[in-house]
């Protein structure tokens, strides 16, 4: 998050961002900034929840966005796919990227996937 990388696809997300909402893009690239700092702060302090937390935040201010205008669903997924994933897992090895689970049960099976950590209690 402290790379060259890291610059390149932050930029690239503004502007991404600057050409589809054009007056969120400041606040947006102060926000990624601001991001940086606390993911930062929480890898040294070894703090994974805030670092769940802070994905999740990204996560649910893109899912308003699509939600407010789903014609940008291939645009955003070809900018992450195509220009921030491969400059992000360059820098950072396998802790980026994305994985596709895929899974059927019938009859009375289950089926539990995680792409983390995974409890499940007992009854």
């Amino acid at each position: 998050m402290t790379t060259d990388a890291w610059q390149q696809a932050r930029a690239a997300l503004v502007t991404w961002w600057r050409r589809v909402r054009p007056r969120q893009a400041r606040r947006v690239d102060a926000a990624l900034v601001e991001s940086r700092d606390r993911m930062l702060t929480a890898r040294r302090a070894g703090d994974e929840d805030a670092e769940s937390h802070m994905v999740a935040a990204w996560g649910s201010r893109l899912t308003a966005l699509l939600r407010d205008d789903p014609a940008l669903v291939d645009e955003l997924r070809r900018l992450v796919d195509e220009e921030i994933a491969p400059l992000l897992r360059h820098e950072s090895g396998p802790r980026t990227g994305s994985h596709e689970f895929r899974a059927e049960a019938s009859g009375h099976g289950r089926v539990y996937q995680a792409g983390r950590d995974q409890h499940i209690c007992g009854p």
